[in-house]
């Protein structure tokens, strides 16, 4: 699979067992979020919601790892939103 097909879940994932050995949960990667710079985090979040907004397949896998895809993006808007509260 290219890295074109592929999602950010599955890059992320693919990224960390290569490194560690295991893939990146879900929470992880939104606490990984939480270290990057303002700039950066915008930067992620516009990519992320690009490309949520592409097309999915109506397969089971597809399904849930959208849904998957969702729950990070809004687990990744809320860490975005207290950093920018707590002016960082």
């Amino acid at each position: 699979m290219s890295e074109g097909d592929r999602d950010f879940l599955e890059r992320a994932e693919s990224i960390s067992e290569n490194l560690y050995g295991e893939p990146m949960s879900s929470e992880r990667i939104a606490e990984n979020f939480a270290l990057y710079g303002l700039k950066k985090r915008v930067v992620a979040l516009e990519r992320f919601d690009s490309e949520l907004r592409g097309q999915i397949d109506s397969s089971p896998h597809a399904l849930r790892r959208h849904a998957q895809m969702i729950d990070l993006r809004r687990r990744m808007g809320d860490v975005h939103d207290a950093l920018r509260k707590a002016k960082r």
